[in-house]
């Protein structure tokens, strides 16, 4: 049966769409050159790490969803969504490399008419620099004219229960106003509300907005927390005294580092700006290079703590707690917890973790052993170190278990562990 819809990456972009699209009834096809995607899919099981549970899995292809790793498909449908993953590339810029590859599938097989639509994170820009003529050139037809075409930035917190797909506001700018509309129309099917930009650009620069937004803000909070334990200060009670106030401010909270799938981005260093500003965002360069070090400053406290209790790193038992990105999700991406690890591990401490979502974990490609008996794994531990509060733990009870508890999130009752 043809599909009227194509969702072309099957990762943390590509499966909530396709999950909330089979939800609202569009027979939806996905499309990943990756094998082993296509054959886990088709099994119920999920193909990325800490995205959708496999029990939603099940339920979208009882829904219809199709996964298929055949390009022919692509050409049958109605809107094809461009949901590519932009990892970071060395000189910290996004690699656009899977959004090239998925454009030139596309266009291939690119009818007229065909709504095409792009969620990935990418530099202002890219829509109509680097993507439309990826479209013209394959297909010989021209955008804005032959077929429609849009930039959407994705939405997603992980693991939200209250803000979800169908609540969360979607912004579109299109190549031309019917673009737009056209995009409006379909996202309208998903969405509660649609929020229509100016064009592309706009659109992607909002994506940028918020995340810098996001980079910046715990940046700061991060360099709140090292000021205020220097002084002797709660900042953890700072924070709860600043948040009562109902305009002008809104809580962040320090941590061991930043993760998850949305990178800081500054415009000033992007390779498809319509013109050259020559005026890079020194506050999101900076807010990087401060969250950057948020890991070396809890090793710092780690031997901190470990001094002032007589011992040293060297040959310190030392047990990770939590070490996925974002709490009660098993998606590790970013987390700081591999390089806290591998500098421990460096200083010739033994390290040991407990997550109750990641049932393996490997550091430079060795396996990290995993407790069994959290309790029993924190009392004999010289240091237990919190790096992300799973719900399922019981922090009173681990604090008075462990010999030691290094709190990087504040969920401790104030005065049962050292806080960040």
């Amino acid at each position: 049966m043809p599909a009227d819809l194509a969702v072309i990456g099957l990762g943390h972009l590509g499966l909530p769409l396709a999950q909330a699209a089979v939800a609202a009834g569009i027979q939806t096809v996905g499309y990943d050159t990756d094998p082993r995607a296509f054959a886990e899919l088709s099994a119920g099981r999920t193909p990325v790490e800490g995205s959708l549970p496999a029990s939603d899995i099940r339920r979208m292809l009882s829904g219809g969803f199709r996964p298929t790793t055949n390009e022919a498909e692509l050409g049958r449908v109605r809107t094809a969504v461009i949901c590519a993953p932009t990892p970071l590339g060395p000189d910290r810029t996004l690699d656009l490399s899977a959004v090239g590859e998925a454009a030139r599938a596309l266009a291939a097989r690119l009818r007229p008419h065909t709504t095409v639509l792009l969620e990935s994170s990418v530099p202002p820009g890219t829509t109509e620099n680097f993507l439309l003529p990826l479209l013209e050139k394959g297909s010989g037809l021209r955008g804005g004219r032959d077929f429609h075409l849009a930039y959407s930035p994705t939405r997603l917190d992980p693991g939200n229960r209250t803000h979800v797909y169908a609540n969360t506001p979607k912004v579109i700018g299109g190549l031309t106003p019917a673009c737009t509309e056209s995009a409006a129309a379909f996202y309208s099917r998903l969405t509660d509300k649609v929020v229509r930009a100016r064009g592309p650009r706009e659109a992607e620069m909002t994506k940028v907005l918020e995340t810098n937004f996001r980079h910046v803000n715990i940046a700061l909070v991060n360099e709140m927390a090292v000021l205020c334990h220097d002084l002797g200060i709660d900042l953890w009670d700072v924070i709860r005294c600043a948040e009562t106030k109902p305009f002008g401010f809104q809580p962040f909270r320090p941590g061991p580092g930043v993760g998850g799938h949305g990178a800081p981005v500054d415009p000033g260093f992007l390779p498809y700006s319509s013109r050259t500003p020559g005026h890079p965002l020194r506050m999101v360069s900076l807010a990087q290079e401060i969250n950057d070090r948020m890991p070396q400053y809890v090793i710092q406290r780690c031997a901190t703590l470990l001094n002032e209790h007589g011992k040293s790193v060297r040959g310190a038992r030392v047990l990770l707690l939590g070490v996925t990105y974002k709490p009660d999700l098993a998606d590790q991406e970013a987390s700081p917890a591999r390089e806290i690890a591998t500098r421990l591990m460096d200083m010739g401490a033994q390290i040991g973790y407990h997550d109750p979502h990641v049932l393996d974990w490997r550091v430079r490609e060795l396996p990290v052993p995993r407790a069994d008996s959290l309790y029993e794994a924190a009392s004999s531990a010289d240091l237990t170190v919190l790096l992300q509060h799973h719900r399922t733990y019981d922090l009173q009870g681990l604090a008075v278990k462990a010999q030691l508890l290094l709190d990087t999130r504040g969920a401790t009752p104030a005065g049962a562990a050292h806080r960040l």
